[in-house]
């Protein structure tokens, strides 16, 4: 039988319409599948860290969520009590602001992205079965609203389809650097609550985060320990609120404040999956997940679609071998990413930084360059190995006792 596409990407929000996107503009016949429509919801972080944003200036989309109207995040501040740091992210391509899109807004640009790049889109399609042959994903079968059963067969079928991937399950992809669900959180909109850039507040075993998105609205998350779900869910908006009161003044900003829509969480487990086999490949967080806390996914959804484009477009071209391309694909994924996935579980369990942490932070407290470095660790274009190594930490300390 022939292969009718060169890729099938199952998934079509941040990281399979931009992988879409990518392979159709180098040439290839994609389809491009997803069971929801587009603008729809999905649980989110909103935020686009540093990297991400460079990445839709790369494919030419950024004027376009520039053009939504969803404020620019210009800068990042961490409250830890009894010090806030504040500062700006290092630039990646000349770019140092982050925007908090609605998802709404965002992935309906990326979808409308990958068909124009010549993608065939199907929206309302429903993924039944992954087709394995001699142990190689050779297509799917589908079907889309009320349709009859259709098989479409491709050279590579990649799953971009989330955390509980189908595509993931069907290949039996390995699982490895695995953590348990570390805090539960819940998110909601309030109009009239201003925030500057991305405000994190931290307080022992509570945290929130706060940032402008579309239409006025400010998105307030809440998390608790994992532990304490329960407790948390048993009155929502209660729990949400009296944290809120950890810090007075955030608190009072509230209270002046209107909530727009119901509330949105839950709890993620952390994991990294093998991302490739014979005929497949993983994006997204089909491929790698991780807490919320530190708002990676949509900025590690586009720097993977661009790692696995590239990869199947080497494969697909010959220059290397299938295998060899997506262990480059893989190694390059896990290098990039294992410091800030460490950071960020060691982040939520919301435990009171150590006594040395504690001390680095005060002496971070007028350093304006060194503050900058400690919120481009979350901004994503300073590595936790790069900040946290002996010798920048000795001149921090060193800058700070002088």
């Amino acid at each position: 039988m022939a292969t009718d596409y060169d890729a099938i990407v199952v998934g079509a929000r941040c990281a399979g319409s931009p992988t879409a996107m990518l392979l159709a503009r180098a040439g290839y016949r994609v389809l491009l599948v997803d069971r929801a429509e587009f603008p729809s919801d999905t649980l989110s972080t909103h935020v686009i860290h540093v990297p991400g944003v460079a990445a839709l200036n790369r494919w030419a989309l950024l004027d376009r969520v520039v053009a939504t109207g969803c404020p620019p995040m210009e800068g990042y501040s961490f409250d830890f009590g009894p010090v806030t740091i504040s500062g700006t992210p290092r630039p990646r391509d000349g770019l140092t602001t982050g925007y908090a899109p609605r998802r709404t807004v965002l992935d309906k640009i990326l979808v409308d992205a990958a068909a124009e790049a010549g993608a065939e889109v199907r929206e309302h399609f429903n993924v039944d079965e992954i087709l394995i042959e001699d142990g190689t994903v050779v297509g799917i079968r589908g079907h889309g609203d009320g349709g009859a059963p259709v098989v479409e067969r491709a050279r590579v079928v990649i799953g971009a389809d989330g955390r509980n991937s189908h595509v993931a399950k069907a290949v039996g992809a390995e699982e490895y650097n695995e953590k348990p669900r570390l805090q539960w959180s819940y998110y909601t909109y309030w109009s009239g609550l201003p925030v500057n850039g991305f405000e994190i507040v931290a307080r022992p075993g509570r945290g929130w985060g706060a940032v402008q998105t579309n239409d006025g609205l400010t998105m307030l998350v809440i998390g608790w320990p994992y532990a304490e779900a329960n407790a948390f869910k048993a009155d929502v908006e209660a729990n949400y609120l009296k944290t809120l009161e950890l810090a007075p003044e955030f608190a009072e900003r509230v209270r002046d404040a209107k909530r727009e829509e119901p509330f949105s969480g839950g709890a993620v487990p952390n994991f990294f999956r093998n991302p490739f086999g014979p005929g497949w490949a993983l994006v997204g967080d089909a491929g790698y997940n991780k807490d919320p806390i530190t708002a990676q996914g949509i900025s590690d959804a586009f720097r993977d679609a661009e790692l696995c484009a590239t990869a199947v477009d080497e494969a697909l071209t010959g220059v290397r071998s299938f295998a060899d391309a997506m262990s480059g694909y893989r190694a390059t994924r896990d290098a990039a990413v294992l410091p800030i996935y460490e950071f960020t579980a060691e982040t939520a369990t919301l435990q009171p930084p150590p006594p040395k942490t504690q001390q680095l932070l005060g002496a971070l407290h007028g350093n304006q360059d060194a503050a900058d470095a400690f919120v481009s660790i979350t901004a994503g274009t300073v590595s936790p190995v790069e900040f946290f190594n002996h010798d920048n930490i000795g001149r921090i300390m060193s800058a700070a006792a002088s």
